[in-house]
């Protein structure tokens, strides 16, 4: 049996801790001195992404899916757990909506138990395809609740509710982080984002695949960046959120692909595929609250984000 971590020790719970953002939190805080808890049932996320954090004395992977019952004594909790890819979601909604409400009711129960602070991983997708760019933490957004993505959208928008519901009721000390999309090392190779689709079609000299007509638009944080903010937003105590993380310089997808293809030094052209339903047409997070509240904004530009997320790709695909 493996023994519990001594009581002076601050002792984090990261549900989704084997995803792409989980991974990476996790290795944050190991280098920060807690013991973390990682919980992941392996369904997007990898053990091959937590393989060497195994040996830590300061971690503790458990295989479980996160709808199912908590039982742990922490101090604190960061609810990552959901698949985030329009092709996991899309494939498997009904799984992914009760992942996000069940998934929230149970960490919020459980930090109800604990009486410690959680917070809820929510996502730009709250917003829909928006009418209003950027978009801000008081837009409402325009979501279709019965679309092939309302599994997530409506499941996040869903669980944002439930915890503003158990902080007014019961006081838990809750946050909310809009995350807008986020991208670098740890990337599944198949999960279908666009940054990681047009890294390894380039790399594999193959068209990279723009669905619509490339003007639609994304804001681009990378991963570094977003863990500080997630950070700092769990820390500090004058706000719960909602607020957006993310940078707020857009990017067409018609300049993106190509700035990927000239940083893989590819030979690879762009072909177009008709958009999917409900795509959103852009993606820009105001972050003035975020700007104001923890002094951050993103420091990491694009292309040398893109390079190291390159230099990431290159090493799974010579594995693969």
């Amino acid at each position: 049996m493996l023994k519990s971590p001594p009581q002076s020790q601050h002792r984090i719970l990261v549900t989704g801790g084997a995803g792409f953002l989980g991974t990476h939190l996790c290795m944050r805080l190991l280098d920060e001195g807690y013991f973390v808890y990682c919980l992941d049932n392996l369904y997007t996320g990898a053990l091959n992404n937590i393989r060497t954090l195994l040996g830590n004395i300061n971690f503790r992977f458990i295989q479980q899916n996160v709808q199912e019952y908590i039982d742990l004594e922490v101090d604190g909790i960061f609810n990552l757990a959901c698949p985030a890819s329009p092709v996991h979601y899309q494939n498997y909604p009904v799984e992914t909506i009760k992942t996000s409400f069940l998934g929230a009711l149970n960490v919020l129960e459980l930090a109800k138990r604990n009486n410690c602070t959680v917070l809820q991983a929510s996502t730009s997708e709250i917003y829909g395809d928006p009418i209003t760019t950027p978009q801000s933490e008081s837009y409402w957004g325009n979501v279709n609740p019965i679309g092939i993505r309302a599994c997530y959208d409506e499941g996040k928008r869903a669980a944002e509710t439930l915890f503003m519901d158990y902080h007014r009721n019961f006081g838990i000390d809750i946050r909310i982080a809009r995350i807008f999309n986020t991208y670098g090392p740890l990337m599944k190779i198949d999960d279908g984002r666009v940054v990681s689709n047009f890294i390894v079609q380039a790399l594999k000299g193959e068209d990279l695949t723009i669905y619509g007509d490339g003007k639609h638009t994304r804001s681009l944080c990378y991963v570094d960046d977003l863990i500080a903010a997630i950070l700092k937003f769990y820390r500090q105590k004058q706000n719960i959120g909602p607020i957006n993380l993310g940078n707020p310089n857009s990017i067409t997808i018609n300049e993106l692909a190509k700035e990927i293809i000239d940083l893989c030094e590819s030979d690879s052209q762009i072909a177009y595929s008709p958009l999917p339903k409900d795509d959103p047409s852009n993606r820009e997070p105001d972050i003035k609250l975020a700007k104001q509240l923890l002094n951050w904004n993103p420091i990491i530009d694009r292309e040398q984000g893109l390079k190291k997320t390159i230099d990431y790709f290159k090493t799974q695909l010579i594995v693969k």
